[in-house]
């Protein structure tokens, strides 16, 4: 090898070395691209470097936040003034929720079984996204049956005060019993702009029913969290404490 060809080689390594760096600290493909006058693929292939012996860019960045989501949900927390705002706000961060969306929606597959209509039948959303320390991390909608909810408190555009669930306790449901599901699966293209995430980051699915003393479908919650962003404590439920 030349003085020179071993300049090059010296160079790279450090390259290498400064890109693995930056993405450890958090920096994404495109602030390391605009930084090197580059674009996001090129960042990835200066990051690999073709010597054998020179250490390789992580596969993903330190999380940009880490939130905990514990399952099944504590019923404090749930008759709260807000499930996510309690959650944070006990872990250390700073949180903040933006309404993005409240009207009408055809029922998705897996939301029209749990509140027992048609998919494609129209229900209420109120689609909210979750921040902490001013990152995105979930985006979670309330879904609810429109011949029960259509002309109610629910269905309009503002946050309902003080709880959903006073705001469900005085229209006459009671709280009977919920059923959780969680699902890691890729993003579609609306949470993954929303959520700001990574090219190849996944998300977790929760998905919670909520069903009256009578058995009502009263309350579908479709929590999309990125999944880099959270941890899913999972606790027994009281007085089943088994091995």
């Amino acid at each position: 090898m030349t003085e020179q060809q071993g300049m090059v080689t010296e160079l790279a390594t450090i390259r290498r070395h400064a890109i693995a760096q930056a993405r450890e600290n958090g920096m994404t493909l495109d602030e390391i691209g605009k930084k090197l006058g580059v674009t996001p693929g090129r960042v990835s292939q200066l990051g690999k470097g073709s010597s054998a012996k020179a250490p390789a860019a992580p596969a993903t960045s330190a999380p940009r936040v880490l939130v905990q989501r514990p399952l099944p949900t504590d019923p404090a927390v749930r008759g709260s003034k807000s499930l996510y705002l309690i959650e944070a706000e006990r872990q250390g961060l700073k949180a903040d929720r933006r309404m993005l969306y409240i009207g009408p929606e055809p029922a998705s597959e897996h939301v029209a079984a749990c509140l027992r209509v048609n998919p494609g039948d129209e229900v209420i959303a109120r689609r909210k996204m979750m921040l902490a320390n001013d990152v995105p991390v979930r985006i979670a909608t309330s879904y609810f049956r429109a011949d029960l909810f259509q002309d109610t408190r629910i269905s309009q555009p503002e946050f309902v005060l003080p709880t959903l669930q006073a705001a469900l306790e005085a229209l006459g449901y009671r709280f009977g019993h919920a059923e959780e599901v969680l699902t890691a699966r890729r993003p579609t293209s609306f949470e993954a702009e929303t959520l700001e995430l990574e090219p190849g980051e996944w998300v977790v699915q929760v998905l919670r029913a909520s069903y009256s003393t009578e058995d009502t479908p009263i309350h579908t919650l479709e929590t999309i969290c990125a999944a880099t962003r959270h941890t899913f404590p999972i606790g027994q439920v009281a007085g089943t404490d088994e091995f």
